[in-house]
């Protein structure tokens, strides 16, 4: 387990979360105590810490050194910075005790903790490229599978925005005859969390060598970045939790927001105009009253 790239600023929660399967099973006791409530290891002793994770002193301390700091002065000076953040860490430790009052915070606090991680760590550069290249597309066609194939249909029901032909491929064999058929001026954006779907790294490729511009959307720096042109890594935190929430489709469709809004931003006033028509065509469709 390595520790030596994180550095002593970093959200220690974070770290925790992080680190958690790298554990050994008794720190893990210690970490599933800290993540289940900070506030309260905030102010307890080595030996209330031991007591409350059901473990020895030294494990404690053993866990301290095991996600990177000096000891258990440092871990709460460390976790007394990550509470003051207002961003706490504590969906990975659902209990079949919780009421559903209590799921809803979890799962909440969890959500915009992560969400708030990937708008920090997404790359602004790599957005501005992307927006750049989808403003100049003659049509734009998304890929993905599974949940990243929910992203994809959201970002093609988006084509107003895009002011340009979108369409969604979720089938393999459909994907792989799309990118076939791409030529220069198609913009493929390819949709996948993990990044190491091969059909998705195939559709990718295929784009990309028949002219087309590649935009990857990846949960990681995984094996479709070197097949695209730009990249753009939503990464969200770590949780393999059999309870875990949807958070990389979250922010992962936060993304598609971000790069439609951006190049309907930078259309002309035709457009503009074109959009409002849609608008107020779309809300007569409405009732305007209670009925």
């Amino acid at each position: 387990m390595d520790t030596t790239d994180r550095p002593a600023t970093a959200n220690i929660l974070e770290v925790v979360r992080t680190l958690r399967s790298e554990l050994r099973k008794s720190d893990r006791k210690v970490a599933d105590a800290v993540l289940a409530d900070p506030a309260r290891v905030l102010k307890a002793t080595v030996a209330e810490m031991a007591q409350l994770a059901e473990v020895s002193q030294p494990t404690v301390i053993r866990f301290c050194v095991a996600i990177g700091c000096s000891g258990y002065q440092e871990f709460r000076l460390r976790l007394a910075h990550s509470l003051a953040l207002g961003l706490p860490a504590t969906h990975s430790v659902l209990l079949d005790t919780d009421t559903p009052a209590t799921v809803v915070d979890k799962i909440f606090d969890y959500t915009l903790s992560s969400l708030d991680w990937a708008r920090n760590h997404l790359d602004k550069a790599a957005i501005e490229a992307a927006v750049g290249i989808l403003e100049r597309a003659r049509s734009i066609a998304f890929f993905g599978f599974g949940a990243s194939g929910i992203v994809a249909r959201d970002a093609q029901q988006k084509f107003p925005l895009f002011g340009v032909p979108c369409s969604a491929e979720l089938d393999s064999h459909q994907q792989i005859m799309a990118a076939s058929m791409m030529q220069p001026g198609d913009v493929a954006v390819v949709i996948s969390n993990t990044g190491r779907t091969r059909s998705i790294i195939e559709v990718a490729r295929t784009a990309r060598e028949n002219g087309a511009k590649v935009i990857c959307l990846t949960g990681t720096d995984s094996p479709l970045v070197p097949y695209s042109d730009v990249a753009l890594v939503a990464e969200t935190l770590e949780n393999t939790s059999v309870y875990t929430p949807t958070i990389s489709r979250i922010a992962a469709l936060v993304v598609i927001d971000i790069l439609s809004t951006a190049v309907a931003l930078r259309r002309n006033d035709a457009h503009f105009q074109r959009f409002q028509t849609m608008k107020r065509r779309l809300n007569e469709l409405r009732f305007n009253e209670r009925i």
